[in-house]
C-alpha cells in the first residue's frame, strides 16, 4: 500500500467518516474511525482488515492498541473487520505483546554517521555514485511545485511497463500526479536528478524522528547507464543523517515467493540489512481467527507453492512484453 493523503468525510460511511487511501496508485474511499488522535482505516472484501492509517509513514507508535481493539470490535456490518493489525517501530524489534505475530521485513541502512554508511558501501556502490556525476547527472534538493511535479510526471510516463509488470502510475494526470505526491509536506525532502536540464529520476523521503523512510525512488529506465538511482539514494542518506536519523528504511528487505531479487541486491549495494519488526494481527471475529490461524491475511501469492508463483510472474512478465511490443 502506498501513502495514503487526504481525508474527507462521506455520509455514505457506515462510521459516518472516511478517509481516501492510494492502493497501486488508485484511490479508494474507506470507513475509518478516530481513536485516541489516530485514525484507524478498514479495508478489504473478503478478510477486513483495521490498521493504523499511515502507520508505516508516521512518527510515532500506536498509542494503547487494548484501546484500539476495543474499539474496532465495536464496529458493526457492513464495516466490521475480521483482523486488527500494527507493527511497532524501528528499532523495537523484541515483541511487547502476545498477539499472534507475522514479522515485516525491513530494508534498514544505518545513516547516522553519512561517512560511514559512505565508507561501509561496497567499492562499486560508492564508484557508480561518481559515476553519476561524472556522466553529466546533478542531483538538487527541489521544493514540492508545479514544475517538480510535471518532472515527476515525465519519468513516471517514461514506459507503461516495469519490471515486467504493468507500472500503475503511468500515464497520470498533472492533477493525479500532484495529488499522489503531496502527503507529509512539512517533514520530507524532494529531490531531483538531472541531465542536460531534464529531470531523469526522483525521490522523496519523509522524516519520522529517528527514521527516514523512502516513500518514492524512481528513475528513467533510458538514462540507466547514468545510475541516478544510485546518486539519488545517496543524497537521501545525506540528508537523513543532516537531519538527525539514525535509519534510512527502503520498503521491504525480503519480498517473500513472490521475489524480487534485483531490487533487493541493490539495497545490500547500498548498505541495507533485513530487519524484522513484530507485526501483530489480532482476530476479532470467527473468521478472523481463521484467517490468522492459517495466514490468510497474506494473500494467494504468498500462500501458493514458489513454483507456481514463478511460473505466474513469469507469464505476466511476457504477457506484458507482447503487449508492449504490439
Amino acid at each position: 500500500m502506498e501513502v495514503s493523503m487526504s481525508e474527507s468525510q462521506s455520509i455514505g460511511s457506515p462510521l459516518g467518516h472516511s478517509i481516501e487511501i492510494s492502493v497501486r496508485g488508485r484511490w479508494y474511499s474507506v470507513p475509518a474511525l478516530q481513536v485516541k488522535g489516530q485514525t484507524i482505516a478498514i479495508t478489504g472484501k473478503r478478510i477486513r482488515i483495521a490498521a493504523i492509517h499511515d502507520e508505516e509513514w508516521l512518527e510515532n507508535e500506536i498509542v494503547d492498541p487494548e484501546e484500539c481493539i476495543r474499539r474496532v470490535r465495536e464496529v458493526r456490518e457492513p464495516a466490521r473487520a475480521d483482523i486488527f493489525c500494527f507493527s511497532q517501530k524501528i528499532p523495537a524489534v523484541t515483541p511487547r505483546y502476545s498477539w499472534p505475530i507475522e514479522p515485516d521485513s525491513l530494508a534498514v541502512a544505518r545513516v547516522g554517521n553519512y561517512k560511514e554508511w559512505w565508507e561501509a558501501l561496497p567499492q562499486v556502490s560508492r564508484k557508480n555514485v561518481r559515476r553519476s556525476e561524472k556522466r553529466g547527472v546533478s542531483i538538487v534538493r527541489q521544493e514540492f511545485s508545479d514544475d517538480f511535479v510535471r518532472g515527476i510526471a515525465e519519468v513516471q510516463n517514461e514506459r507503461p511497463i516495469r519490471q515486467g509488470r504493468r507500472y500503475p502510475h503511468y500515464g497520470k494526470s498533472f492533477e493525479q500526479v500532484k495529488k499522489d505526491h503531496s502527503s507529509f509536506l512539512d517533514r520530507c525532502d524532494f529531490v531531483g536528478a538531472y541531465f542536460e536540464g531534464k529531470m531523469i529520476g526522483f525521490l522523496k523521503v519523509v522524516y519520522r524522528g529517528n527514521v527516514a523512510s523512502i516513500l518514492q525512488l524512481n528513475s528513467m529506465v533510458a538514462h540507466f547507464d547514468k545510475r541516478p538511482a544510485n546518486a539519488l539514494l545517496a543524497k537521501a542518506a545525506e540528508l537523513s543523517s543532516a537531519r538527525g536519523a539514525e535509519y534510512l528504511t527502503y520498503g521491504r528487505f525480503n519480498y517473500g515467493k513472490k521475489g524480487d531479487d534485483n531490487l533487493q541486491e541493490f539495497k545490500i549495494r547500498n548498505g541495507f540489512e533485513e530487519m524484522l519488526l513484530p507485526r501483530y494481527y489480532v482476530p476479532l471475529t470467527p473468521w478472523g481467527k481463521i484467517c490468522v490461524r492459517f495466514r490468510l491475511y497474506r494473500g494467494a501469492l504468498e500462500i501458493l507453492p514458489r513454483p507456481v508463483i514463478g511460473a505466474i510472474v513469469g507469464a505476466r512478465a511476457k504477457w506484458y512484453d507482447l503487449r508492449g511490443r504490439g
